[in-house]
């Protein structure tokens, strides 16, 4: 890459506000730089004429408004000492209190017909909405009469739109609008990232002045056009980045790894009791010609629950067996990596599984047990080797590792990845397994840097999965029907899931994903609070707590799982599970992928709406795999009408994962679609919406694509090399070269 040269974006904002300010903008928004200040953009656009629905005022959350002061009066507190003012403000139709302790004088600034913006805390006080201790700007008043009367400047004043920032406690957002203006009056030319003859042909404006018209508007027009300009530029400047990355990685060599027409592949091939699907063998193929190449497969397989990830990845290690080589699986969970090695030792049967040595390590091993691992590692025996975060310690050693398969990706960190992928002797070819379907543009945004390879197509013989949502919000009674279903179903010679999100009643499962966790009242998705408790939380040990106090349940064998308990512990009642010794298991999300039970035909998920929409669906694939139709009860207390529960019922209302992946787009915030991705700092989206943007996000590619092609390290485009050094800081970066 060409030298990056100074921009005015990298300067800090100690240098350019001082440092008090700058001090208080990054405690409250993380902000340290010109262009991180520059792209903290505004949320919204008011204007001095306008009012705001009080009203409608969520309770509890932080408010940014515009209103007028409708009247004020003074009272004696009579508990203590000191006088509280009141000022009343309105809109035409809500009134809302602002009140003030021992602050009488800003009375003299708060008149009766006065306006501006006010900002603080929607509480409650006897029935009436109050904002207690606000901070407010008012309008200036010479402004305001002229306006009456018609003056043309006073008229552009008052109809000029008014950005409203994201704001914190400790700054509101006239705060940081006048930081930004101070920016902004000494801002020297910045350099657009985006080349000037991409520019013209999409006639966008110069980034200079998009950063001007997007922060002091004078009309709806400018800040419309300047967020199209800056969108693209972000979507074109992270393209490039991704694209840039997926260059760099092909440009490291590889060891080729083909498989003999005759050898260890070709012998499983005939073994396989069964055809493989059209897609699988689409996929094996794209992942043959990788390993056959001299630089290093870098691909996303993604596949529904039971479409034969598993199998296309196993295909891949024989092919790296053949030459010596040895591959890696990295499994999410020690309840996992157990199964997937039992999977893969029956799947290669007992002559291959000689050859291969398929090991497991996971860190509640016994010393004996790691040792003897570990042997078989280093000295190329073992030519599978299934692990959970064991594998990466500096204690693994390989002897040649040719492959890594990271099974469920958003369970992990970059870290932990790149750390795997470290320990072969040139770079290993590396294949990335989910079951969450991506949509396009997800994967062109995150995984970017990788091939994506799809199984859409489900293997013959699965059977259909109904789906039922409980809402115990609407029918309380409906509980009971819950464990009655599970019985008959135990009755027919099945076997029953019941999925809790938690251990115990404050304790999630370690290592879940955030949107599992989610505190009672808070739904993940940003729906507003709600004013009644919220019932207990589903958990483990409350449901074995109550399993003696429910009559259908009496007789049945009903035991625990989750992550507290012992390597051994878990595999023990995974393994009395899976031979039907236990006819209901109560768990956590410790089952949520990979676990492999045929006879299991039911699937309860407690609290359904504290999990994710691509969670529930990879729950309800753990039943429907063997010969019985499976069952889903999806079962929450959320409300009608709540994000919460639109959630529920759009998993409920169909099988495709694909649609589904769609709809999770659309219902998460855009900071949860990139999961960790993103790990430096502020390097998360600003303008640009994954769920909203995808035509432009390929033709920002499009166009990123031409100008790499053209120059690789970007040596005649310096701005965009500086462009791509600030939207990935150095922890960013490396975390885009480690997916």
């Amino acid at each position: 890459m060409g030298s990056v040269p100074d921009s005015p974006l990298d300067a800090s904002l100690a240098g350019a506000l001082g440092g008090r300010t700058a001090t208080a903008l990054q405690k409250a928004f993380g902000l340290r730089t010109v262009g991180d200040l520059l792209t903290h953009f505004p949320r919204r656009y008011a204007r001095r004429g306008e009012l705001t629905a009080l009203d409608q005022l969520p309770l509890g959350e932080s408010v940014t408004i515009v209103a007028q002061v409708l009247d004020v009066r003074e009272r004696t507190m009579r508990a203590r000492r000191g006088s509280i003012l009141e000022v009343r403000i309105g809109d035409g139709q809500g009134i809302l209190t602002l009140t003030f302790f021992n602050q009488a004088w800003r009375a003299k600034d708060l008149v009766p017909g006065a306006r501006g913006i006010f900002a603080g805390k929607v509480g409650d006080y006897r029935g009436l909405r109050q904002l207690a201790h606000p901070d407010y700007e008012l309008f200036d008043a010479s402004h305001e009469a002229v306006a009456g009367v018609g003056d043309q400047q006073a008229q552009k004043w008052a109809k000029q739109p008014i950005p409203i920032y994201p704001a914190s406690a400790s700054v509101a957002s006239w705060q940081v609008q006048k930081s930004v203006e101070v920016l902004l009056d000494g801002l020297p030319p910045i350099d657009d990232a985006v080349p000037a003859s991409v520019r013209s042909e999409l006639d966008l404006m110069p980034v200079s002045e998009a950063y001007e018209r997007i922060h002091r508007p004078e009309s709806d027009r400018d800040h419309l056009t300047a967020r199209d300009t800056l969108r693209f530029d972000e979507a074109f400047v992270l393209q490039s980045a991704l694209l840039q990355q997926r260059a760099l990685v092909r440009r490291s060599a590889a060891t080729p790894r083909r498989a003999a027409p005759d050898g260890l592949l070709a012998a499983f091939d005939a073994a396989l009791p069964f055809e493989r699907t059209g897609d699988q063998r689409l996929v094996g193929d794209e992942i043959t010609r990788d390993l056959e190449a001299e630089v290093p497969m870098n691909r996303l397989v993604q596949g529904e629950v039971g479409s034969g990830k598993t199998l296309v990845a196993l295909r891949a290690m024989l092919a790296v067996a053949e030459s010596g080589g040895q591959s890696a699986l990295l499994a999410p969970t020690e309840v996992l990596a157990a199964q997937h090695l039992r999977s893969i030792t029956a799947t290669l049967g007992p002559d291959l599984a000689a050859r291969l040595r398929p090991t497991l390590l996971t860190g509640q091993m016994t010393v004996a047990q790691r040792k003897k691992a570990l042997l078989s590692i280093v000295s190329g025996q073992a030519h599978v080797v299934v692990g959970t975060h064991a594998l990466i310690s500096e204690a693994v050693e390989f002897f040649d590792l040719g492959l890594v398969v990271v099974d469920e990706q958003h369970r992990f960190g970059v870290d932990q990845r790149e750390a795997l992928r470290k320990k072969g002797a040139t770079p290993p070819h590396v294949l990335v397994l989910t079951a969450t379907p991506i949509p396009r543009t997800v994967a062109m945004t995150v995984f970017g840097d990788l091939d994506v390879s799809t199984i859409a197509e489900l293997p013959k013989g699965r059977q259909p999965i109904e789906s039922f949502v409980v809402p115990l919000a609407d029918h309380p009674t409906w509980g009971g029907r819950i464990w009655q279903r599970s019985a008959e179903e135990v009755a027919k010679g099945r076997q029953v899931f019941v999925v809790c999100p938690a251990i115990d009643a404050v304790t999630a499962e370690p290592g879940d994903p955030p949107d599992a966790e989610v505190a009672p009242g808070d739904d993940p998705d940003g729906a507003e609070p709600s004013d009644a408790p919220a019932p207990e939380r589903a958990s483990v040990e409350g449901v074995m707590a109550r399993v003696p106090t429910i009559p259908v349940l009496q007789g049945l064998r009903v035991e625990p799982l989750h992550g507290r308990m012992s390597s051994d512990e878990k595999d023990d009642v995974m393994r009395r599970f899976a031979a039907g010794d236990i006819d209901v298991l109560v768990a956590t999300t410790v089952v949520e992928v990979g676990v492999d039970v045929p006879n299991a035909s039911t699937m309860v998920v407690l609290d359904a709406d504290r999990f994710g929409v691509s969670q529930l669906h990879q729950l309800r694939g753990r039943v429907g795999r063997g010969g019985h139709p499976g069952l889903c009860l999806l079962v929450t207390h959320a409300a009608a009408d709540t994000v919460a529960r639109e959630r529920v019922d759009a998993v409920a209302a169909t099988l495709d994962g694909f649609e589904l992946a769609q709809v999770d787009l659309d219902l998460r915030r855009e900071g949860d679609v990139l999961g960790n991705l993103q790990s430096g700092g502020r390097s998360s989206l600003r303008l640009l919406r994954v769920a909203r943007d995808g035509d432009l996000i390929g033709l920002a590619r499009e166009h990123a694509a031409e100008v790499l092609d053209a120059d690789p390290r970007l040596v005649d485009h310096p701005a965009l090399a500086a462009a791509i050094a600030r939207r990935l800081d150095d922890r960013g970066r490396e975390a885009m070269g480690k997916n």
